[in-house]
């Protein structure tokens, strides 16, 4: 059990391409991290830089209290569980798990017993006497992730390890490896490209575009305060509708003007304002669940909508639409029960508590973080 701290770390490779960018991290001890970012983001890069499988061309990386820049992956007490099973097809369940003990000259009564000890939490007890190619996609997923617990490493490391399974298999495995993390009180860094898994799954998320950090928060402050356009864009889905506006100062206080709209600023959003109303050119942001069907125009923050396409998805009506300002199709949530047809104009309202501010050159939010938990310590699961 460790904690995992990168300062200044960064990889640049021989063709001069920098795949990581001065990556200033603190993993606490027993935390859950997870790394999420679009393809060529420099997640995966950065989880084999803390294995010792890439080599780290600037800065200091600490697992505990040790330097291991120049420590082999072997030495770091670290296991890593891959996106593939890469089991060995000879070996039964039991032998594939206690492998590595193996290599290591355990005794076999003792490694068994270990076996045992790991293979009961995963479900796995039942075929241990099993070769892999008898197994399901995700029993073998199990056998790999009970292979690293058997080591009882003080970090674990897993690469996308559920890619490959369906979907209904993903959230089952989900739940089983947030239930390991609890049981085993250890260090996991999450690699995915699935923001679900990471907003379900990790205490903290590490959101990386291009090797750069875009921010390193939990899961609900990445949600309703993110610090930039490309988190608020990333986290979220639907995605996060964004328009062209203007932020302008009315005789009602701080407004923001669309091409055929002014909507004055709520009393809370423009407490938060970190600048002055000059004109200046932004981007606005506004969640699809943020958005509500009107009755009429005369309503206040109402806009008329053409409705492009409706789908209904069960507990949801998503609506596409076009809206003057903004560069794609925008997206309303609606409950389902309001029943809303294709090719027509609609009204609809934006809560304008809700929205989003961003510098249009930085692209950085222009709103103080607001505090959205419940009493108590915040979770994941505070979210009001």
């Amino acid at each position: 059990m460790a904690e995992v701290v990168l300062k200044n770390i960064g990889k640049t490779y021989t063709n001069g391409y920098q795949a990581i960018k001065g990556l200033n991290l603190d993993i606490k001890d027993k935390e859950f991290v997870v790394f999420v970012g679009p393809s060529g983001s420099g997640k995966s890069t950065a989880l084999r830089m803390i294995a010792g499988l890439e080599t780290i061309s600037e800065g200091e990386m600490y697992i505990g209290d040790t330097l291991v820049n120049n420590i082999p992956p072997k030495d770091r007490d670290i296991a890593m569980v891959f996106q593939s099973y890469a089991l060995y097809p000879h070996m039964s369940v039991r032998d594939n798990i206690a492998f590595s003990l193996k290599l290591k000259g355990v005794p076999k009564a003792e490694r068994y017993k270990r076996v045992a000890e790991v293979a009961e939490p995963l479900e796995l007890t039942e075929v241990l006497d099993r070769k892999p190619s008898a197994l399901s996609g995700g029993q073998r997923q199990r056998v790999a992730l009970g292979r690293a617990m058997v080591r009882n490493p003080k970090v674990f490391l897993l690469d996308e390890p559920l890619s490959n399974l369906d979907a209904k298999l993903r959230v089952s495995m989900r739940s089983t490896i947030a239930e390991l993390h609890r049981q085993l009180e250890t260090t996991f860094i999450y690699v995915t490209h699935d923001q679900t898994e990471a907003m379900t799954m990790g205490d903290r998320i590490v959101v990386l575009d291009y090797g750069d950090v875009m921010q390193f928060d939990t899961p609900g402050n990445l949600y309703a305060n993110p610090e930039n356009k490309f988190v608020a864009e990333f986290i979220g889905s639907p995605q996060m509708n964004i328009l062209n506006g203007k932020l302008i100062q009315t005789e009602d206080g701080p407004a923001l003007e669309f091409p055929r709209e002014v909507f004055v600023l709520s009393d809370d959003i423009a407490s938060r304002l970190r600048v002055e109303a000059k004109g200046q050119l932004v981007y606005v942001g506004i969640r699809p669940e943020d958005l509500y069907y009107a009755e009429k125009k005369d309503d206040k923050n109402v806009i008329t909508a053409y409705t492009k396409n409706v789908e209904q998805v069960g507990a949801d009506t998503f609506v596409y639409f076009d809206f003057l300002s903004a560069d794609r199709e925008c997206t309303a949530r609606f409950n389902p029960a309001r029943y809303v047809d294709v090719r027509q104009d609609i009204f609809i309202r934006f809560d304008m508590s809700k929205i989003h501010i961003f510098d249009k050159e930085t692209e950085v939010s222009l709103l103080d973080p607001f505090d959205f938990y419940l009493e108590g310590t915040p979770g994941k699961s505070s979210i009001v």
